[in-house]
């Protein structure tokens, strides 16, 4: 059934997304940072288990594909976010539960939290993948970019309240606490959730009367089927390159600073401030510019994607030069320029991705946005434990930290390079694509 204005999603649409990406912020940031930080500290645990259950969560989003194929089967997306978000619940308060038992059986402990941090990323595959698609598919073009910076901002805000409050009903610390705490976020967040999605799909999510079912396609059928699209392969590959690179510095930069440049660790930290505060302000230019009919003339998502691969590569070679330079090197600025520029190709890529889920071959939305959402989760996976081993390979061949980190940094802006690279390639496969079908419509289907 195609798409009418009516069925657009406005503000209050959005908003209402934004809420779940919000609630599901929430749920994660509890999992994957105080409860990290409980095993570190207050149990003395070795830093690599939380490590290898975040790596997990990571690692389980790979079934991404599969979450959105079961959606595309019955064309709904409402019931798959709910659902993901009490298992992403019901995985926060396991995690919870797990690191209480593990201070007196540390070995069942584990294989609790394993169990958990399973169901986090199965929870946040299914949720996540879904909300992503039907946001893609009922928001206009013309406020993609928004959308997608509207949605980031509310994930983001759901971290920082949820610390927040949390934080505070924490203390005094005990492994009781933890467990009401997170139940009581999972609660309020799977509440949230079903308030937030009641309804937002209506009557034109349903088939009519005389409506074909959708064909029962096998899932490593369509799965292969989108692979064999060019635009879905390209960008698929192209995800997992520019996030690689993107999530590849996060775990760097404050032990750069107080390596070469001597900043305190509360420096340190106000230096990430610093870069989040530069992302939010790229999120909202781009948001600002691509919702004018200006912007959108000046360059197309596809076409701010790749400035922003360029100026992220562009930010990183000058944090490479400041490693060589050391003290009289400028670096909040610098780390500011960098958040700006992952800014602009953060809320450019996903409004892409937006963009050209329904480009292909119908009612392969859910498995087109799982694949990349696998990519991602995959290269962020990776990507954390790639700088850090890069930064103790260089560390072990250079005397001086600087050069060091220069090299590393150096490396990373490569990577955005070649993300760049990619995403002309994506944009390229869009324009043969739209051409063949204007040359002979009944292609439409076969088009990659």
């Amino acid at each position: 059934m195609t798409r009418t204005d009516q069925d657009a999603f406005g503000w209050l649409g959005i908003l209402r997304l934004g809420l779940v990406q919000a609630a599901l912020g929430a749920i994660v940031v509890l999992t994957t940072s105080t409860i990290n930080r409980v095993m570190v500290v207050e149990l003395a645990l070795p830093a690599m288990l939380p490590g290898a259950l975040v790596a997990l969560h990571y690692a389980v989003q790979i079934l991404r594909p599969r979450l959105g194929y079961g959606s595309d089967l019955g064309g709904r997306r409402a019931p798959w976010i709910i659902g993901g978000m009490a298992v992403l619940g019901l995985g926060g308060v396991l995690a919870a539960l797990a690191t209480a038992l593990m201070a007196s059986d540390r070995l069942l402990g584990t294989a609790l939290a394993v169990v958990a941090f399973t169901l986090v990323g199965g929870g946040v595959g299914a949720c996540g993948t879904n909300l992503l698609v039907l946001l893609a598919k009922r928001v206009d073009e013309r406020r993609r970019a928004a959308a997608a910076t509207t949605v980031w901002i509310m994930m983001i805000v759901g971290f920082v309240v949820t610390a927040g409050i949390a934080g505070h009903y924490l203390d005094p610390f005990s492994p009781a606490r933890l467990v009401l705490v997170t139940a009581t976020v999972s609660v309020i967040a799977l509440a949230v959730t079903v308030a937030a999605t009641y309804r937002i799909e209506g009557r034109a999510s349903l088939p009519t009367a005389d409506a074909a079912a959708p064909p029962r396609t096998p899932f490593r059928e369509a799965l292969a089927q989108v692979w064999s699209e060019v635009r879905a392969r390209r960008f698929t590959v192209f995800i997992f390159v520019s996030m690689l690179a993107y999530s590849a510095q996060d775990l760097i930069l404050e032990p750069f600073a107080g390596a070469v440049f001597g900043f305190t660790p509360g420096e340190s930290t106000r230096l990430a401030a610093d870069q989040h505060g530069g992302v939010l302000v790229g999120m909202l230019l781009l948001a600002g510019v691509g919702s004018t009919a200006w912007g959108r003339r000046l360059a197309s998502l596809q076409t701010w994607t790749i400035i922003g691969c360029l100026a992220s590569a562009a930010t990183l070679f000058n944090l490479a030069a400041g490693g060589l330079l050391g003290a009289d090197f400028p670096l909040r600025t610098a780390v500011f320029a960098l958040g700006v520029a992952n800014g602009v190709f953060a809320v450019a890529a996903i409004g892409a991705m937006m963009g050209l889920v329904g480009k292909g071959r119908e009612q392969r939305e859910g498995v087109r946005m799982g694949l990349w959402g696998a990519a991602q989760a995959v290269a962020y996976a990776i990507g954390g434990f790639l700088g850090t081993a890069a930064i103790d390979l260089t560390r072990a061949l250079m005397e001086a930290p600087g050069p060091a980190y220069a090299f590393v940094f150096a490396a990373e802006a490569l990577l955005f390079l070649a993300a760049a690279g990619l995403a002309v390639r994506v944009t390229r496969a869009e324009t043969t694509a739209t051409g063949a079908v204007m040359l002979n419509p009944s292609a439409a289907a076969e088009t990659a």
